[in-house]
């Protein structure tokens, strides 16, 4: 890797880099984007996730502790250039502090070999998992920054409480809190005043392929009946409001509902209905081809804890795309004003018939998101860690700074 001779700490060229995430290699979500944006001038040390839900008797988990247990077998991953991928043995519960304790020890142990092995020093540490409080700030890092983009205590199936405590203590202790939306900054920042804003972004170029006339249809959805309702994210109960697909699949039965991604919750009845087709996880590669397939696209959140916080990545993928927006009240999806919103499953119905009326991949719907990459949201964070890395004597003017960008970025 080619280092520059950066002489500010604050400076994100030629670093060290430690990322606590999720496991490395499902569909690209915002760490993954920005992780790559770093490591074209960075070396990332990625760890899969550790978990923070617990574990259950289900056979899904069954197969997923035994994936885990294979892939921490393996030594350190070189996945992309300067992006290692490290998979640490950890017990995916924080409740009990014998098990708490047992894990910063396992964790430390193993995090600390890998960036020995890798030659790391003053690492700056991006946590994404707030379960990885547990050792954020002991491995040696010169920072850590925490980037928040969920309410992790608001997930189906978390220990709550624990997690809450775990969250509060990383904020505490991190140099800078980055948070994706409106919510998530108004609380962080009452534990945290070096708290900023920046909302997810977008990879234009990626997406705006629908728009290309190589560009084909999958075979599974060219021939389906017109228009076409699609949707593509985890299919959850904390995601999907299942009774308001249902309800759109019966309010427009000449239209096909494709609904794309992994299937966590029971699906049985809407599954039934004829116009409806769950064709599955796609690979990330493909999606653009599937949406120029599609007449409109919907955000289907249920109106909880999690969605309220959340800022869908889906919203400007879609729009990316060219494609029209229905969503439900979600407020980071409101604030972008582009997106069509049903208060209610009638008027979420109502607006979706309203968005029928210009079908398909638009070129000026498309353009409407252009600035907003993640190029552009990397260049934010780096602004934001800078003021919070100036000098004492001069950082008394960064909480005006911060506001500013904090208004510029809604």
């Amino acid at each position: 890797m080619q280092r520059s001779n950066a002489h500010h700490p604050s400076e994100l060229r030629g670093r060290d880099l430690i990322c606590f995430s999720h496991d490395w290699g499902g569909d690209p979500l915002s760490k993954n984007h920005l992780m790559r944006l770093l490591a074209r001038e960075n070396r990332v040390l990625w760890v899969n996730s550790i978990g923070y839900r617990t574990p259950t008797a289900s056979k899904a988990d069954a197969a997923r502790a035994i994936r885990k247990l294979k892939q921490a077998i393996s030594p350190i991953r070189q996945v992309e250039p300067n992006l290692f991928v490290l998979s640490p043995l950890a017990i995916p519960s924080y409740g009990r502090a014998w098990i708490r304790g047992l894990n910063r020890w396992c964790l430390r142990a193993q995090v600390k070999r890998a960036m020995r092995r890798l030659g790391f020093k003053r690492a700056i540490n991006w946590v994404f998992n707030p379960a990885a409080a547990i050792v954020a700030g002991t491995l040696g890092e010169e920072m850590v920054i925490y980037y928040c983009v969920d309410q992790y205590s608001a997930f189906t199936g978390v220990a709550a409480q624990s997690l809450v405590e775990l969250e509060s203590q990383l904020i505490a202790r991190s140099r800078l809190v980055v948070t994706s939306s409106q919510r998530l900054y108004e609380a962080k920042r009452q534990l945290n005043p070096n708290t900023v804003l920046v909302r997810h972004g977008v990879d234009h170029q990626h997406f705006r392929t629908a728009l290309d006339e190589s560009t084909q249809i999958p075979d599974e959805i060219a021939r389906l009946p017109r228009p076409i309702i699609g949707y593509f994210g985890l299919i959850g109960s904390d995601w999907v409001d299942i009774g308001l697909m249902e309800e759109v699949a019966r309010r427009f039965p000449a239209a096909s509902i494709v609904m794309l991604g992994k299937v966590a919750m029971d699906v049985s009845a809407l599954s039934s209905l004829p116009n409806v087709h769950l064709l599955g996880r796609k690979p990330y590669e493909q999606l653009p081809a599937y949406c120029k397939g599609f007449d409109a696209a919907v955000i289907p959140f249920p109106i909880n804890e999690a969605t309220l916080n959340a800022n869908p990545l889906k919203a400007r993928e879609y729009l990316a795309a060219g494609l029209p927006v229905v969503s439900t009240a979600i407020p980071e999806v409101e604030v972008l004003g582009l997106c069509r919103i049903g208060v209610d499953r009638n008027s979420f119905v109502s607006q979706l018939e309203a968005a029928l009326a210009q079908p398909g991949p638009s070129r000026l719907r498309s353009e409407s998101v252009r600035g907003e990459s993640w190029e552009a949201r990397l260049r934010q964070v780096e602004r934001e860690l800078a003021g919070v890395m100036r000098p004492a004597h001069v950082a008394g003017t960064s909480s005006d700074n911060r506001k500013s960008s904090i208004a510029n970025a809604a």
